[in-house]
């Protein structure tokens, strides 16, 4: 991109995280066009925020210092990337793609190469922190790709994150998300277990929220999870299918790798059993509803 600075941009996928962020983007004063598959959504997105509807990606994608996109898996962002349609036909000579999506390394990878012989560039950003994160503007984003287009695209990316960390070369964001679900799959299904040893020892289940939070257990978790599993609440925006399909991800990773993974290997079988009963769109941390149905 040489000296040119980013004022211009493109959103694309406007779900339960790209559309706060997109939001976020739109705040800091810069120019925004958006697309979604579904086109009424990108209508609402620009009825409140202001900016343009695409009618595609490429049509998203013109004109653009950056495109940004936080789609599902690897199937839907290939969709939206790549073909006479995708984002990438689209872009302009020294932009930046920035992928904000949980998809497999291999794809980063791929798409960066692309990107590459393309003339533009391409980062693989996922992020944690769930729907309130995007919403309040304090995401996590784990980067990887090129350092010198990492720090043209850092200050975007800080509109909407507390956070913003290069993590290597092409696919290391997506590797490192890896890292991060692999944690929270366990310290899931062990809080969940948990919670249900304090209700069937008929604790106070406040109290024991309340002291062990001081203490070793301790966590984010714990903190934002324990009473609302409790209370059978399971509405917090990243869906069972969603976290299954991540974990899919890390153990495909680790069977190339080498990695032992039996505790995800077997919250991901969990995941699959609450898909089964048609809890698929519940909150990740409906793996409390295994326990007490």
């Amino acid at each position: 991109m040489g000296g040119r600075s980013i004022s211009k941009v493109a959103f694309i996928g406007l779900g339960v995280m790209g559309s706060p962020m997109a939001g976020h983007l739109a705040r800091s004063g810069l120019d925004v066009t958006v697309y979604n598959r579904t086109a009424s959504r990108a209508g609402a997105w620009v009825s409140r925020h202001g900016g343009r509807a695409a009618a595609t990606p490429r049509e998203a994608a013109l004109g653009a210092d950056m495109v940004l996109s936080c789609v599902g898996n690897d199937n839907d962002l290939r969709s939206v990337t790549l073909g006479p349609d995708g984002a990438f036909a689209g872009m302009e000579a020294g932009a930046i793609f920035t992928d904000h999506s949980t998809v497999s390394a291999d794809l980063a990878r791929e798409l960066y190469e692309s990107a590459r012989a393309g003339g533009f560039h391409f980062l693989d950003a996922p992020v944690s922190g769930g729907q309130s994160g995007a919403e309040n503007g304090a995401l996590s984003v784990m980067v990887g790709g090129d350092t010198d287009i990492f720090e043209k695209a850092r200050p975007v990316m800080e509109s909407y994150a507390r956070a913003v960390t290069h993590m290597g070369g092409p696919g290391a964001g997506q590797l490192t998300k890896m890292v991060n679900q692999i944690a929270i799959a366990g310290l899931v299904q062990a809080l969940a277990e948990a919670m249900n040893f304090a209700l069937k020892s008929r604790l106070d289940t406040d109290r024991v929220i309340g002291v062990i939070s001081k203490g070793a257990a301790g966590s984010w978790q714990l903190d934002n999870r324990a009473a609302t599993m409790v209370e059978g609440r399971f509405d917090f925006g990243f869906a069972v299918d969603w976290m299954r399909k991540d974990l899919q991800i890390c153990l495909d990773e680790a069977r190339r790798n080498g990695a032992a993974l039996p505790v995800t290997a077997l919250v991901e079988q969990l995941y699959g059993r609450l898909q089964e009963k048609g809890s698929g769109r519940l909150d990740s941390s409906s793996l409390m509803k295994l326990l007490v149905e």
